[in-house]
């Protein structure tokens, strides 16, 4: 579940901040000024992604001036106010001293702020950040102004792209993309993005390198094609005593398909140890529940309405949801998956999700929960517990919840009543399994 969205005082200006995590140490977030808070947590792997810095972290999160939640301003930001902003989050946050992650653009400034505050950064991580981004003739890998100003002429906005670009495997996918584009859109309004790509173009702090004197990890893919990988060895050559890491892949956001080995990176350079190896296994109860009657009611409406309707179900699931402590796993057209980390939770929000549709859309769903160890794999999960899930789901019928006897046994003494019903084969499963349908 996201955490709470607070606001620290800079002078005049309110920025926006989450805490999550209870770790021993601090870790300040800096983002680009692609940043909202809030919609981070609707995307499941971006949220996996933050969840794993506060894993072994006080996670500090806030958007910068300007941006996101926080207030929008007139004119110019210098960096000197963002360092301001930086000082204002972490007093808010009862934090003395923090490791600071930034990643591209947010990079310059988080750099400046280790040189000017070293007495609160405890460590610095930069991951594909560019200590200037413009053409200079001893720095001439950066696009020259002109060029910049060229860019903005098909300079697109709010649809999606600009992000989707930045995370090329996410090109295939309908859901992240939508996703993306209303990041965009609730980051900055389209002028505001123009001023700040253009804005960042002056941005130079490659005087103040040879100054920083706090512990510093530097981070870039290899096969990244959006920011230059010279950026990255300019830092690590010039920042005393640097650590530079060159990963695999081609993705640009620090929270995309490669986002495990970027955070093993980080953490073992914070805290000296290494997650172990992928994937992990956890137990949870699994819950698998679709529309019946989805086709001919899809005929009925057409194409349009239908998805109007399954967009409006999503929503009341999601709800739901997270009343109950699920994670939406992935929706599958019609259906969706969703774990929990107890079966009576499970069965509760199947109930409550079973009976909110049939009340709202006059649909029926049918559900089937399944407890037994799964693999994480990435924002996805698999394992035979979740092939059993699907099946136990395939046996109920509308409107019914039909849980597994494992699930069963687990819920002894929750007031959770249930009605037999028999011995099943589990296609592709072996053995019988001996189902049963939560009373109504």
């Amino acid at each position: 579940m996201a955490p709470r969205t607070q606001y620290a005082r800079s002078g005049d200006i309110h920025i926006a901040y989450q805490v999550i995590g209870d770790g021993p140490i601090d870790l300040v977030y800096v983002p680009s000024w692609m940043s909202q808070l809030e919609v981070y947590w609707e995307e499941p792997r971006i949220a996996r992604y933050f969840e794993r810095l506060a894993s072994f972290s006080r996670l500090i999160m806030f958007d910068r001036r300007g941006t996101g939640l926080s207030d929008p301003v007139q004119g110019t930001t210098t960096l000197e106010e963002q360092m301001d902003d930086v000082v204002a989050v972490l007093d808010a946050a009862g934090s003395s001293e923090a490791a600071v992650f930034a990643w591209l653009e947010g990079g310059a400034m988080a750099a400046l702020f280790a040189a000017s505050h070293p007495a609160r950064t405890r460590a610095l991580v930069l991951y594909e950040a560019q200590p200037k981004m413009s053409w200079a003739p001893d720095y001439d890998w950066p696009p020259t102004r002109e060029q910049r100003e060229a860019a903005l002429e098909d300079f697109s906005w709010g649809d999606g792209s600009r992000i989707i670009g930045l995370w090329p495997r996410a090109a295939n996918d309908p859901k992240l993309i939508e996703w993306a584009g209303r990041l965009e859109r609730l980051s900055a309004s389209p002028g505001t993005a123009r001023k700040l790509f253009m804005m960042n173009a002056e941005v130079d702090v490659r005087a103040v390198l040879p100054s920083i004197s706090v512990p510093t990890l530097v981070v870039h893919r290899a096969q990244d094609r959006f920011v230059d990988i010279r950026h990255s060895r300019y830092l690590a050559e010039h920042i005393p005593g640097a650590r530079y890491v060159e990963l695999a892949g081609d993705e640009v956001f620090s929270f995309g398909s490669g986002q495990d080995s970027l955070v093993d990176e980080v953490e073992e350079f914070l805290t000296g140890t290494r997650r172990a190896p992928h994937p992990e296994r956890v137990l949870a109860t699994v819950m698998f529940s679709d529309i019946v009657g989805s086709t001919q009611r899809a005929a009925e409406l057409g194409d349009r309405r239908w998805r109007d309707v399954l967009s409006s179900v999503e929503g009341t699931v999601k709800r739901e949801l997270s009343a109950y402590r699920g994670r939406a796993v992935k929706s599958m057209g019609d259906g969706f998956l969703a774990t929990f980390d107890g079966p009576a939770r499970g069965i509760r929000c199947a109930v409550a999700i079973r009976d909110a549709v049939h009340d709202q859309f006059g649909l029926e769903l049918r559900s089937g929960l399944h407890t037994g160890e799964i693999e994480l794999i990435g924002s996805d999960v698999g394992g035979i517990a979740v092939h059993i899930g699907a099946r136990v789901g395939a046996s109920a019928g509308p409107g019914e919840v039909v849980v597994s006897g494992t699930v069963k046994d687990l819920v002894v003494g929750s007031g959770i009543s249930f009605e037999d019903r028999g011995d099943h084969e589990l296609r592709g499963v072996p053995g019988e399994w001996r189902l049963w349908a939560v009373a109504a």
